[in-house]
């Protein structure tokens, strides 16, 4: 079950996610020539990745930027590039170009320390964007709970596509990783699932100032949690509620 796209077009062309989604993808072919050898991979990794252990002793520490644009094969890379697509164009919309790249950033680098705490002497390299995309997640809950989100649903040979409040979806994907988090041994390597927990409260904790300045639970109201109508827009700006005026672009 992943989402395939969401019902919530932004009001501005998305630079930055555009710019994001090709410099990753940019990274990741540019060592494609090494994919198959396992060696030189891995060197490649213990050079560029997040490796916890090195951070804790003050070594590599560029590992916490580099490793966000870093990915292990192509469903790792393509999955990634999907969330992002389709959740960070509404993000990026509300906290302008500038602010949503600083946004991504302090995502990333709040999960990268989120793993880090959590096993803070591995040396297993940690790679992916997930994390600062698990932050772009935790800000779409804060201030689009409701909008619709279409999921593809594959059981077997059967494919359904099923249209959910976007705070079900979030909401879950959030209680699967903090599951997996309590329940997977963090010293076998996998998933780094609080990496993607971290993210994710950053995230919305970043995106806090965006929500107030819609006006907050009064903006909730005004919605009921959705993205507002473009007809609506005029109408939230001359409200008497002074706190979700929003401004033109």
């Amino acid at each position: 079950m992943f989402p395939i796209r969401d019902h919530n077009p932004s009001g501005r062309t998305p630079y930055v996610v555009y710019a994001l989604i090709l410099l990753n993808v940019g990274i990741f072919l540019s060592y494609q020539p090494i994919m198959g050898d396992n060696f030189r991979l891995a060197q490649f990794f213990q050079d560029w990745a997040l490796l916890p252990g090195e951070v804790t002793e003050g070594r590599k520490l560029h590992g916490l930027l580099t490793s966000m644009f870093l990915h292990g094969g192509w469903m790792h890379l393509l999955g990634n590039m999907l969330f992002l697509w389709i959740f960070g164009d509404n993000l990026e919309d509300e906290m302008g170009h500038f602010g949503f790249l600083i946004f991504y950033l302090l995502s990333g680098l709040g999960a990268d320390f989120a793993q880090i705490a959590a096993d803070p002497d591995s040396q297993i390299p940690m790679v992916g964007a997930s994390g600062a995309i698990a932050g772009v997640m935790g800000g779409y809950l804060l201030l689009f709970p409701k909008a619709k989100v279409d999921i593809l649903l594959i059981l077997i040979i059967i494919f359904r596509i099923f249209t959910i409040p976007a705070w079900v979806m979030l909401g879950l994907w959030f209680a699967l990783q903090v599951f997996n988090g309590v329940a997977v041994d963090t010293a076998g390597g996998g998933v780094a699932h609080w990496a993607h927990v971290g993210g994710f409260v950053v995230g919305a904790v970043l995106a806090i100032p965006a929500w107030l300045k819609r006006g907050g639970t009064s903006y909730w109201q005004l919605t009921h949690g959705h993205p507002p109508h473009p007809e609506a827009k005029y109408k939230l700006s001359q409200s008497s509620v002074p706190r979700v005026r929003r401004k033109r672009r």
